[in-house]
């Protein structure tokens, strides 16, 4: 099956698999974009982060997810809401080759696979401007043990030294492993184990 059937599966269903209020920890950080103009969310699928940053604030938004039904869900939701400054493009991550820069990158739970991440992180490190930032949330190895979503596969979940060993031009600004209580749609319910990050491009 490939990332877009099986995503495609998940975003089919009516409503909003993952709710349509962005990621807490992405919010709690928004601070941090205060000089930003240009930010690209990554597996944004039906795209509740993008429309909260669009909503609130004057960005230049895009998303990226392989997901085409996913992201006609955001475009729709964006039309309803009057936001036109969210450009989506559909495409699977192991193909994406940037050539655009942005101040900010973000996504939660992106479940990319540990053989993958090298060619990812390199390309979300090399598209951050000088002092941008990426933000990011995502399960961790420990999330095996919980049941509040996320995948059963040790090699789509993530430890620190994913984040500690990769971004050598960057700050790292904060990467914690925490157990928090999560509350977005169906999909992430109740107590989980994640990886919070803060990365800050030098």
């Amino acid at each position: 099956m490939t990332q877009q059937e099986f995503w495609n599966k998940k975003f089919s269903k009516e409503g909003f698999f993952y709710g349509e209020n962005a990621n807490s920890f992405l919010k709690a950080n928004e601070n941090l974009l205060k000089d930003s103009k240009k930010l690209l969310f990554l597996g944004e699928g039906e795209g509740r982060n993008a429309i909260y940053f669009a909503l609130n604030n004057s960005f230049d938004i895009e998303a990226i997810d392989a997901s085409n039904i996913g992201l006609e869900k955001l475009q729709n939701r964006a039309k309803d809401l009057k936001l036109n400054n969210i450009l989506t493009t559909c495409m699977d991550l192991n193909e994406w080759n940037p050539t655009k820069k942005y101040d900010a990158i973000l996504f939660s739970y992106l479940h990319m696979h540990e053989d993958d991440r090298d060619k990812l992180f390199k390309n979300i490190e090399d598209s951050l401007n000088t002092n941008g930032y990426f933000i990011a949330e995502v399960f961790s190895k420990k999330q095996i043990d919980y049941s509040s979503g996320g995948p059963k596969d040790l090699t789509l979940l993530y430890d620190e030294n994913d984040f500690l060993n990769r971004f050598s031009n960057s700050k790292k600004v904060k990467i914690s492993e925490e157990i928090v209580s999560l509350q977005e749609g169906n999909g992430h319910q109740g107590k989980a184990c994640v990886i919070r990050v803060i990365i800050q491009k030098k």
